[in-house]
């Protein structure tokens, strides 16, 4: 099993994976980590991240990079994970993977591990202005037609600290964040990060009157920093921000930033949507 396996949190139950042998293994997708027709797209991914580690299966080499892209939504229960590993050198190793739910193919996922290669270090990027986590307060549940909130807000708190309020429909910049943790303390590890890529509301909304379906086409995550972070405790919160700058032909992209409270950047992320009419 994975070192990542930190605790029996329902994030870690929930993304479990079994080993099969020949580079394989078993998972279930949990409706717990529903937001719209299927999962979160954070959720997959920390899945995802799971058996390509699990394939790697070296704890010297951590995820430098991943990139999946989401062909269907899952339905609730049992996935396989397919892996190969494509290239190992000195210093990076390339693993591929497919997530299957029978013959259907959920996601295909590329990503790099690397050892740690000492040389030129430097930070240009700074961490964003945002309102302290002790002046804020949790974001009350949103609420989908028929008065639910989606399953996969209460799996996390999250404090609005960056950005314009959503659904105001203005023409503010496309610009949102604020902290958040797991609803259940867990370590800040490379599977948390890969899930807080995707679970914050899209910056969109702040330029939509009400919510609309935006789903990832594709998610790539840079992991920018040793992870657990040597700082954070399991209950701290990462500072999140994340910006669109563009949305043409039906489709946006939104960067981010995950932060650890002491200023580290811990990944950048970059997806592809696609903007469905209400």
């Amino acid at each position: 099993m994975s070192a990542l396996v930190t605790g029996l949190t329902r994030f870690d139950r929930d993304t479990a994976l079994t080993a099969m042998g020949d580079g394989r293994f078993a998972g279930r997708m949990d409706p717990g980590w529903w937001i719209e027709r299927g999962p979160n797209g954070g959720y997959v991914a920390a899945v995802v991240l799971r058996g390509l580690t699990m394939a790697v299966d070296d704890i010297a080499r951590t995820p430098r990079s991943l990139t999946i892209h989401y062909l269907a939504p899952p339905a609730e229960g049992d996935v396989v994970m397919e892996t190969t590993i494509e290239r190992t050198g000195r210093r990076v190793t390339f693993v591929t993977g497919r997530l299957l739910q029978g013959d259907r193919v959920l996601a295909l996922a590329m990503s790099a591990f690397a050892v740690s290669i000492p040389g030129v270090e430097f930070a240009d990027i700074t961490m964003p202005s945002a309102i302290p986590v002790d002046e804020t307060e949790p974001i009350p549940m949103m609420q989908r037609p028929g008065g639910q909130a989606a399953p996969m807000r209460e799996r996390y708190e999250q404090r609005w600290a960056i950005g314009d309020p959503p659904f105001t429909g203005g023409d503010a910049q496309a610009v949102v964040g604020g902290w958040i943790r797991f609803a259940e303390p867990r370590p800040v590890d490379h599977l948390s990060v890969a899930a807080y890529a995707d679970a914050w509301i899209p910056s969109l909304f702040t330029r939509f009157p009400q919510p609309t379906a935006i789903p990832t086409v594709d998610l790539t995550v840079h992991f920018r920093a040793p992870l657990p972070h040597a700082s954070m405790k399991p209950d701290d919160y990462c500072l999140v921000v994340f910006r669109t700058q563009v949305a043409a032909e039906g489709f946006i992209e939104e960067d981010g930033e995950v932060w650890s409270p002491d200023g580290v950047l811990l990944a950048h992320s970059r997806q592809l949507a696609a903007l469905i009419p209400a």
